[in-house]
């Protein structure tokens, strides 16, 4: 049996993930907030790294560093000299003092603002531990999540007290808090001896007025159909969550954008914003012992470092320079949009987008993932920019372009003969819209748009 060995010499291409480049794509899918959280953590374990500053007393140890070695400075004198009164700046104490307090607003919780009042009310001992139980179990909506038994087994008191303290609560502001259920919220919110039609509609037509049932309800009372429309549109009125108009216990979530689009002499201008991608520099003081050589370890440990700290800033760069590649491209894509609002939106692919700026498809979707643009238009996620085209007789149109058509149909229709599903298919076909009766159901439910029957007035 004769054996051949051959050598053979072979290229290929194959993408090998390291560690560099899996942190590179990673840098790129973190949201603003994300990114600054990394950040953090970095600079704290990488002594090379130092985020970029206004010059000032650190700035001049920094230039002394440059100018010469740690052992040359008299670090005693150098302290001493920053402690001398004479570098103590005088305060004029009749000059009105600004500082960061005095443009904060600060917005109490629903908790809060409900134990400011009961701290205004005779209560005894008892009964404020009673009511202190009861305002610990109202959730952010306003609503009491715990039962009068539960409250009572907690405070050690009988259901009657609870009752008593619960009832008092309950003239508390927002008006409606403390309430057990939605009909008790808006009845809380009335007065039951002036109008008992409302009353009653609340107490027991609820499902009704939420189906637009206005002529059974007439029939029921045996009233106008008028009066009860708007007897019903009364109550919907009512606020059925008085605790959302406070700060939530859970806080508030801002959006920062990532970039900007200003209209400049009818030019779009794009800005990456810097706190999503913040200047970072390396360290003088670490990158001069590292030329200066020295004990061996800490010189390892210093390049490293440095080479890590070398690549963050480059990731990061990269990360600025993508994302506003990719949005120079939506302006580019969406022109129309800036000008004109939504309808004029185009379909737009992340494929088109990728083609466009020569990066894959994937790239482009973590760069939009998570990432916001202020425009002249108002802030949108990067995301908003991309939807499938639907086909007209003028071409190809966004199905957000086609929601917007929808809204604008409905927003003018004849309140008292709302416009079917079919019928705004219909419409549309002949503005050159071809769109299913299904379609404009679900984009109609997109939009939180209810069918005709709810719309209906009399």
């Amino acid at each position: 049996m004769d054996l051949n060995f051959n050598l053979k010499l072979e290229q290929t291409q194959k993408l090998i993930m390291t560690p560099e480049l899996r942190q590179a794509i990673q840098l790129l899918q973190y949201s603003s907030i994300e990114l600054n959280e990394y950040l953090a953590a970095e600079l704290e374990e990488n002594p090379m790294l130092e985020m970029e500053k206004p010059i000032s007393v650190l700035g001049e140890v920094e230039s002394i560093n440059n100018d010469s070695k740690e052992s040359d400075i008299d670090w005693k004198e150098y302290a001493e000299k920053y402690n001398d009164n004479s570098y103590k700046q005088e305060v004029d104490k009749n000059q009105e003092e600004n500082n960061i307090e005095s443009y904060i607003s600060y917005s109490p919780t629903l908790r809060e603002y409900l134990m400011s009042q009961l701290s205004l009310t005779n209560f005894c001992n008892k009964e404020c531990l009673i009511a202190e139980y009861i305002i610990n179990n109202i959730d952010d909506n306003g609503y009491l999540t715990a039962s009068i038994e539960e409250i009572a087994n907690l405070s050690k008191a009988k259901e009657e007290e609870v009752e008593k303290v619960l009832d008092i609560i309950q003239t508390f502001e927002p008006t409606g808090v403390g309430a057990r259920d939605l009909k008790e919220c808006l009845l809380l919110q009335i007065d039951e001896d002036e109008d008992s039609l409302i009353s009653n509609l609340i107490s027991n037509n609820l499902e009704d007025i939420a189906n637009n049932r206005m002529l059974k309800i007439a029939k029921e009372y045996n009233l106008d159909p008028l009066t009860i429309q708007d007897a019903c549109d009364f109550i919907k009125t009512l606020e059925p969550k008085p605790g959302r108009t406070f700060k939530s216990s859970v806080g508030v979530r801002y959006i920062i954008p990532d970039a900007t689009i200003d209209l400049v002499d009818g030019e779009y201008i794009i800005t990456v914003n810097d706190y999503t991608g913040p200047r970072l520099i390396i360290n003088n003081f670490y990158k001069n012992m590292l030329k200066d050589g020295g004990d061996a370890n800490a010189t390892e440990f210093l390049q490293n470092k440095l080479n890590s700290a070398m690549w963050i800033i480059k990731s990061i760069e990269q990360r600025r320079q993508t994302i506003y590649n990719v949005v120079k491209s939506i302006v580019k894509f969406q022109h129309k949009f800036f000008e004109e609002g939504e309808k004029a939106l185009v379909p737009l692919t992340l494929k088109d987008v990728a083609d466009d700026i020569q990066m894959h498809e994937s790239t482009i979707s973590r760069t939009t993932n998570g990432k916001y643009v202020q425009t002249p238009r108002g802030l949108f996620e990067l995301k908003y920019f991309f939807s499938a085209g639907l086909s007209c007789a003028c071409g190809e149109v966004s199905s957000t372009s086609v929601k917007s058509m929808i809204k604008d149909i409905i927003d003018n229709e004849d309140p008292k003969r709302p416009l079917s599903d079919q019928k705004i298919s219909t419409l549309l076909l002949s503005k050159g819209t071809k769109i299913s009766r299904r379609t404009v159901a679900k984009y109609r439910e997109e939009l939180n748009i209810p069918a005709s029957n709810l719309r209906k007035r009399i």
